[in-house]
């Protein structure tokens, strides 16, 4: 708040001596207000169930409590977008994972680098895998239009490759290139590595191939035609602090990072669990359950997926506990130790018959449930978009089976800059409740004498057409 302080006088001191026009620091802090633009993307920023995220969104929040403002956070769903915002002032700085290139900086001022990231060639595992810039010759390749991965095959085209030629899609998520990659609709997509390793693992198909040049830097670009010196110097200053008490890499890693399943999906690892852990639980489950008229194998195959019955287990994106609660979400329930069971399995519970309560009337069991269920994992916003955007494609938005083939498609910026919430994780959601029913039918047969499980059931036979060729189990 001290710094707040100081830099609001030195805003007003800087007005009172007859400047014509305040800089965008002075301004800032004059509305109380720091406007930021980026992609509605995982790696940038979207609403995780019902609050903000993304590496992007990260540092934007901490740049606005340093300067004691509040943080609006604007979309643009292609890469021109945001720059015709910074040209227009619609935003006082693009935060969205932008490259450091020739053509941007000689007319966008910016900060100094936050981060480094890698061009890769990605392909289908499968095909014939091409290992240099000559291979590319022939091949259909896709790449974002106005990225500097375009600009970059503009520059290998005349100097070293005459015959690459690519298509350059308008939009400003890799989630595209992915989606039409593994579709078969490309040979090659070229994005950053930061990108890919963030999504890698909702396409098993795909590979690096190789990787294009060197590191490239990303940084942060502002408005032209302002004063924009103060503000740089005040924003690189935070970003050399952050890189140098390790938040950046903290960030780097939760966001970009390798994340290993939580939940194992192997017949036998749950079989294990079910023998070895359960019993610890069992009874805390149960009494749980019916403090809040659960069924308990429900919420134990619900704590089962999240955390496999691991009251200390802590994700990378920071949510933690049996129920994997985000710290948001734990304080609305009133838990204030996550990694206790009962408080977590409790506010598990609560949040699971909130949501519940919540859905509209004339959702009818048992769809009500998978609904709920979905909801969990992504929030009763992301739930309701997939809701609108089944009835818009002629499907019943009261039944989980319609409902379920429109939840990935939440993954894909054609559909989800068309929605309200934007971007969500919807291929996981759908994920969830196909494996947390497995789990509850499973803990149902371990009612009946003869305590046989079942055995490994493949996902296709669960799985909507967009979630095939996806190879997991669905247990």
């Amino acid at each position: 708040m001290r710094l707040r302080t100081l830099l609001l006088w030195a805003a007003l001191l800087s007005l009172l001596c007859g400047c014509e026009q305040p800089d965008s620091l002075a301004q800032i802090l004059a509305r109380g207000e720091l406007v930021v633009v980026s992609r509605n993307s995982p790696t940038t920023y979207y609403l995780d169930k019902n609050d903000p995220t993304g590496f992007e969104y990260a540092l934007a929040e901490r740049l606005a409590q340093e300067l004691g403002v509040d943080l609006r956070m604007e979309t643009a769903f292609t890469l021109p977008d945001i720059f015709t915002k910074l040209q227009r002032h619609q935003a006082d700085i693009a935060a969205a994972g932008l490259t450091l290139t020739e053509e941007r900086k000689a007319s966008y001022p910016h900060t100094t680098p936050y981060l480094n990231s890698t061009p890769l060639v990605v392909s289908v595992a499968e095909h014939v895998q091409p290992r240099s810039i000559p291979d590319l010759a022939g091949l259909k390749i896709v790449v974002l239009a106005g990225s500097s991965h375009a600009e970059m095959l503009r520059s290998l085209q005349k100097s070293e490759a005459p015959d690459l030629h690519w298509e350059e899609i308008d939009e400003s998520d890799a989630l595209e290139l992915l989606e039409r990659l593994n579709d078969g609709q490309a040979d090659v997509a070229i994005m950053d590595s930061n990108e890919f390793t963030a999504q890698q693992s909702f396409y098993p198909r795909l590979q690096v191939a190789f990787e294009l040049t060197k590191q490239q830097e990303l940084v942060w670009y502002l408005p032209p035609q302002i004063d924009n010196t103060r503000l740089l110097a005040l924003i690189d200053t935070f970003l050399q602090r952050l890189q140098k008490d390790g938040t950046l890499v903290r960030l780097r890693d939760q966001y970009f990072g390798h994340r290993p399943s939580i939940s194992p999906d192997n017949a036998e690892e749950f079989a294990l669990n079910v023998s070895q852990t359960l019993p610890i639980y069992e009874a805390l489950i149960k009494k749980v359950a019916n403090e809040y008229q659960l069924d308990w194998q429900l919420l134990a195959a619900l704590a089962y997926k999240e955390s496999q019955w691991n009251p200390k287990a802590t994700s990378p994106t920071g949510v933690r506990g049996m129920m994997m609660l985000t710290e948001p979400t734990a304080r609305d329930l009133g838990v204030d130790n996550r990694l206790d069971a009962a408080q977590s399995l409790r506010g598990g519970a609560r949040y699971l018959k909130d949501i519940t309560r919540r859905l509209p009337k004339r959702i009818q069991e048992p769809d009500r449930t998978w609904m709920a269920l979905a909801a969990y994992n992504i929030g009763i916003a992301h739930l309701e978009d997939a809701r609108v955007l089944t009835q818009r494609q002629g499907g019943d938005p009261n039944l989980w089976d319609d409902v379920r083939e429109s939840l990935p498609l939440l993954q894909i910026a054609q559909y989800y800059k068309e929605s309200r919430y934007g971007y969500a994780r919807g291929r996981e959601a759908a994920d969830l409740v196909q494996k947390v029913r497995h789990y509850r039918s499973v803990l149902a047969l371990q009612q009946n004498p003869d305590k046989q499980l079942l055995p490994p059931i493949r996902s296709e036979n669960y799985l909507p057409d967009a979630l095939r060729g996806i190879e997991l189990l669905a247990l």
